[in-house]
């Protein structure tokens, strides 16, 4: 029994780090490979003009980054590229736009964005999410559950829309 014992705790040590030896390598893996494509973007896109997709995934990576000024700046010349653009694609660049604003607190240039992109494709629920979200922080409380509930029609599993409807008119019925 007294033998057992340490083997047992070094073979549970052994496990752990492995395991974490291999998440921490595929890790490495994935953030080598997105580097390796925003590399690749952004070079390309810096000798030549490039398709409104291949802008659209340089702005999402810049997103990602938080550098939101590059990314408004790329999706921007993605609009700009003269091609026939799908309404859902579009809707996506719109709504990333949207998000770059909003992260730079120009809430009014979001809400624009949101609403571009909700036209384009209404059934977007991401950009009525934001939408949402971007009228409760201009303290358009009634716009923004009404948005949420609208949400909510076309995706009823929507978790944040859920939650932040309920809370919402709790608190609108609060202050009345």
């Amino acid at each position: 029994m007294n033998e057992i014992l340490p083997i047992i705790y070094l073979s549970g040590i052994v496990i752990f780090l492995g395991g974490l030896a291999i998440f921490l390598l595929l890790q490495i893996i994935k953030t080598r490979r997105t580097e390796n494509r925003f590399y690749k973007l952004q070079k390309k896109l810096q000798n030549e003009k490039g398709k409104a997709e291949e802008y659209y995934e340089l702005a999402s990576l810049f997103l990602d980054k938080k550098l939101y000024v590059q990314a408004v700046n790329l999706l921007q010349k993605g609009f700009k590229t003269g091609e026939n653009i799908e309404a859902e694609n579009k809707a996506l660049m719109y709504n990333a736009l949207g998000f770059a604003y909003f992260s730079q607190e120009q809430v009014d240039l979001a809400i624009r964005n949101y609403k571009d992109a909700i036209k384009l494709y209404p059934e977007y629920a991401i950009a009525l999410n934001n939408l949402a979200n971007a009228y409760e922080k201009k303290q358009m409380i009634a716009k923004a559950i009404e948005t949420y509930e609208e949400t909510l029609k076309i995706d009823e599993n929507n978790k944040v829309a859920k939650r932040r409807a309920e809370l919402l008119k709790k608190r609108l019925v609060s202050s009345k």
